[in-house]
């Protein structure tokens, strides 16, 4: 075994020893959402992101600074670490929408309490500048934020299982306490960011165009779709909607190389619509 496939083995069965399941798509994925957006957006708009970022002290949460849109896109979850003062927005990170019915998402979206509602409520907070700077600030970075939650599978698709955190999985040699969220959320995620070619780069015209076509509710359908025929297929021997039992799924070296293209095509598409979304509304 080479020193870097020791050393992700062992970082894996850290992982597994972990008290609980990861709830979040975990910073890497966010922070690689954020990057390709700051590379695809226009310059007028990085000069305003940048502008809004620099007064990120207005937030008053100097535990989850905002001064680079890395760490804009993971304020959101770092603020969940504050208690009540940020508790109404825990159900805005994702939408349960069953994978076994035919999509519709209304009923996952009730109240606006879904993450592709806040992603609209967001982007039109952002772009009004008669609202307070500090309520855009705090738009920008739940926008950045929610972006790349509805572009992980699991915060999109659902049977009924919290988005597979009730799912028990093992992802290759790594056992234990892993759940199909959890994985989706961090190594699986983090190994196709980190595959070749490099996923963070300015990215050409007609890439983009294909990439960030669409409404977010077409965004929403296609990530439920991935959750769907890849996430919960995979996990399931290639039926999404096997019944579920208490069986411990397992997700050999095949099946990982086989979702690392959904993964990041997923990651891409985020990063590229989010800098569609930011020129919209402050280019």
């Amino acid at each position: 075994m080479s020193m870097r496939r020791r050393f992700i083995a062992l970082w894996l069965a850290a992982l597994a020893l972990l008290p609980a399941p990861a709830s979040a798509f975990w910073e890497y994925g966010h922070e690689t959402v954020g990057a390709i957006a700051w590379k695809n957006v226009r310059p007028e708009t990085r000069v305003a992101i940048d502008r809004l970022l620099r007064r990120g002290a207005l937030l008053e949460t100097p535990s989850c600074p905002v001064r680079t849109i890395e760490q804009a896109s993971y304020w959101a979850d770092c603020v969940k670490e504050l208690g009540p003062r940020f508790s109404y927005a825990y159900s805005w990170h994702y939408q349960n929408v069953d994978v076994c019915k035919p999509f519709e998402l209304k009923p996952a979206c009730r109240d606006g309490n879904c993450v592709s509602a806040q992603i609209e409520r967001n982007a039109k907070l952002l772009a009004d500048k008669t609202v307070p700077t500090r309520e855009r600030i705090m738009a920008l970075a739940f926008l950045i934020h929610f972006v790349g939650d509805l572009h992980q599978p699991l915060h999109a698709g659902d049977r009924s299982d919290l988005g597979g955190n009730r799912v028990k999985a093992d992802y290759g040699i790594a056992s234990g306490r892993l759940n199909l969220h959890a994985i989706w959320d961090g190594p699986l995620a983090e190994r196709a960011i980190s595959s070749p070619p490099p996923i963070v780069r300015v990215y050409d015209a007609d890439e983009r165009a294909k990439m960030h076509a669409g409404t977010v509710e077409d965004w929403s359908r296609e990530s439920w779709q991935v959750s769907r025929d890849f996430a919960y297929a995979t996990a399931y021997g290639g039926d999404p909607c096997t019944p579920a039992s208490e069986e411990r799924r397992k997700l050999d070296d095949a099946t990982i190389e086989a979702l690392i293209a959904p993964m990041r095509e997923e990651v891409t598409k985020g990063g590229l619509r989010l800098a569609r979304m930011l020129d919209e509304a402050l280019g």
